[in-house]
């Protein structure tokens, strides 16, 4: 998971407000449904114990419609001290709207919504050049599509080449498009022909990365509503492979080992809180119905200082201790420091608790 997206919330201190909110206003009293939604909302947070500053930028922010309306049913939005950090679009409306006030950031529900997001460079071609666009790219601020073509490019092969030659130059741009990118996928859009001359010629490693989309071409537009579900379930493909992985990899990692053997995964909440301040996680595994999930784990205002127990906050610098989720704790440590992030949603990957890790 590209957890970009998470960076605005991680590292500033809190008490955080998270809001996840169903915006799916379609009829003429959009404003008045908007004007309730904002009230019963900031009712909820100032009845948690929100500061008034704070209730008020969620007050204003719920009353802005953002984007287009219908394009997105739910939106997410934190904030802290007065100001609205993060609110960014769902891709349906949440299931249980819901606000909260706490230490850390609600973030999970949001992980669970949004996915894996994985890259997917889409390569529009015909012989006399491709289009290039990333989709599923995530970046930072308060506002977002959810998923926005990024670093368009283009390319334009000399007329006196033959088509082979032209498939062979198109190809070399893929593989160096797909490199500078991050993509993880490739979509070739375009003519039969041109589309099988240029995935023939990519390098063996991406090809087995690349995918062909039988509708569509190059020309703007075209068969566009058939290209995006192509390309939807492609990156679909491509995150349920990746969620099979990585499980994989926590499993073998958490198998028996020697007398002395490292592990390389780790499991309950004390092993992961203790990987969590070490820095030693390498990818969390989280399950938002996991029974740990919604454990009580102990923080303070840094990302590092996380306890199972209250009284060994003191020893971490922080006085003041507050309880939080231990999903939503565990989540702000390893996103701060680098770590992958993948939401498991089937139960029979989940790690045992709902909670895992695998350890650098």
């Amino acid at each position: 998971m590209h957890i970009s997206l998470l960076q605005p919330v991680i590292d500033r201190p809190g008490p955080w407000a998270s809001v996840y909110a169903d915006v799916s206003h379609g009829t003429e009293d959009t404003a008045k449904q908007q004007e309730l939604t904002a009230s019963a909302t900031t009712a909820q947070l100032f009845a948690l114990g929100a500061d008034e500053a704070t209730c008020g930028a969620v007050h204003e922010a719920l009353l802005t419609r953002r984007g287009d309306p219908g394009t997105h049913a739910g939106r997410a939005l934190f904030a802290a001290h007065g100001a609205l950090v993060l609110d960014t679009p769902l891709p349906g409306p949440p299931a249980v709207p819901f606000a909260a006030w706490g230490p850390v950031p609600r973030v999970t529900p949001l992980l669970a919504a949004i996915g894996d997001d994985p890259v997917c460079l889409v390569v529009r071609l015909d012989r006399t050049g491709a289009d290039f666009a990333v989709v599923g790219e995530r970046g930072g601020g308060a506002e977002r599509s959810d998923a926005r073509a990024a670093g368009e490019r283009h390319i334009r092969t000399a007329a006196d080449h033959t088509v082979e030659q032209n498939a062979e130059e198109i190809a070399d741009a893929v593989r160096k498009e797909f490199e500078s990118s991050g993509a993880e996928v490739v979509v070739l859009v375009g003519a039969a022909h041109e589309r099988r001359l240029v995935h023939g010629k990519l390098p063996e490693p991406l090809r087995a990365l690349t995918y062909e989309s039988e509708h569509g071409g190059r020309a703007p537009g075209a068969e566009r509503d058939l290209v995006e579900r192509d390309i939807a379930q492609v990156r679909a493909a491509q995150e349920s492979d990746h969620i099979a992985q990585v499980a994989d990899r926590f499993r073998a990692g958490a198998g028996p080992g020697g007398k002395h053997a490292k592990p390389h995964s780790a499991a309950g909440l004390p092993a992961l809180v203790e990987a969590a301040r070490e820095h030693r996680i390498d990818t969390l595994l989280v399950s938002p119905h996991g029974a740990d999930s919604a454990r009580q784990v102990w923080v303070g205002s840094d990302v590092d200082q996380l306890a199972v127990h209250g009284m060994e906050l003191p020893n971490l610098g922080e006085l003041r201790p507050a309880a939080a989720r231990a999903d939503d704790a565990l989540v702000r440590s390893a996103a701060a420091h680098g770590a992958d992030i993948v939401v498991v949603h089937d139960p029979e990957r989940a790690p045992a608790g709902g909670l895992g890790a695998i350890l650098r």
